[in-house]
């Protein structure tokens, strides 16, 4: 997997290349920590991740709690086979979805 981030003052965009799970998921979480200090606006790219197990999902809602309090998270680029996990999940109902 492959995280890439770009800030443009407060808002930043995390953009996830590759797969997404047990493995991978722990990375993502703690760039994502590490990165919310003064953050209004998160975007999460996902136009170039291919697969994303329960572990992500937990990464994303976990980042959704962080953001509710803070400002605002929105997920961008999702392929038809992550939407179809998104909406089998329910997550369609907790997540910003562009």
């Amino acid at each position: 997997m492959t995280i890439n981030k770009t800030q443009n003052g407060d808002n930043l965009t995390i953009a996830v290349e590759g797969r997404l799970d047990t493995v991978t998921a722990p990375q993502l979480e703690s760039e994502i920590r590490t990165s919310l200090d003064g953050i209004t606006e998160l975007t999460l790219d996902l136009s170039k991740l291919e697969y994303i197990s329960s572990a992500g999902l937990r990464v994303l809602l976990s980042a959704q709690k962080t953001m509710n309090k803070q400002g605002s998270m929105t997920v961008k680029g999702a392929s038809d086979v992550i939407m179809e996990i998104f909406e089998v999940t329910g997550f369609v109902d907790l997540l910003n979805i562009e």
